[in-house]
């Protein structure tokens, strides 16, 4: 498994992967030490990053390689179809995988989504349109969703 780091609005995050793909999308704490060399397997993948974050990018055509068990690996297939600019609630996302009674299931699954952004389990809130947990954080949850809304706010102080 390969490491490369890049700087984003949310913090170092932390690339990992190989040939088969990439594999994990860390935020790091601001004490860890890093490197700024990137190996020829995360290029592509750091690169989409940073066009992502810069708003120059609303999907990703990379080689994804995350590991989970079955049931998460069918959650993030279906994360990935949720466009860029749009939200579903947890239920939504239940009964798109055909059981609207594993919410709970369905919420445990995106809790342990190793590629946060690419498998855009940001998108996904509360049936009361609240931003329910999120592994990054909540303010890393809201900030992404703002980053992708189709509607920005204009600063009234320039």
């Amino acid at each position: 498994m390969e490491t490369a780091f890049i700087n984003t609005p949310l913090g170092v995050t932390k690339l990992e992967g190989d040939s088969d793909g990439l594999a994990s999308i860390k935020v790091l704490d601001a004490d860890e030490t890093i490197s700024s060399h990137i190996p020829d397997s995360l290029k592509i993948a750091a690169e989409q990053l940073q066009q992502y974050f810069e708003g120059n990018r609303d999907n990703f055509d990379i080689a994804l390689n995350p590991q989970g068990t079955d049931f998460q690996k069918r959650v993030w297939e279906a994360l990935l179809k949720i466009p860029f600019g749009k939200t579903v609630s947890y239920l939504d996302l239940s009964k798109t995988l055909g059981d609207p009674k594993a919410i709970r299931a369905v919420a445990a699954a995106n809790g342990k989504n190793p590629l946060w952004i690419i498998i855009p389990c940001h998108r996904v809130i509360g049936s009361d349109g609240s931003l329910t947990g999120y592994a990054g954080g909540l303010h890393r949850k809201k900030w992404l969703l703002e980053h992708e809304s189709p509607f920005k706010q204009q600063s009234l102080f320039e």
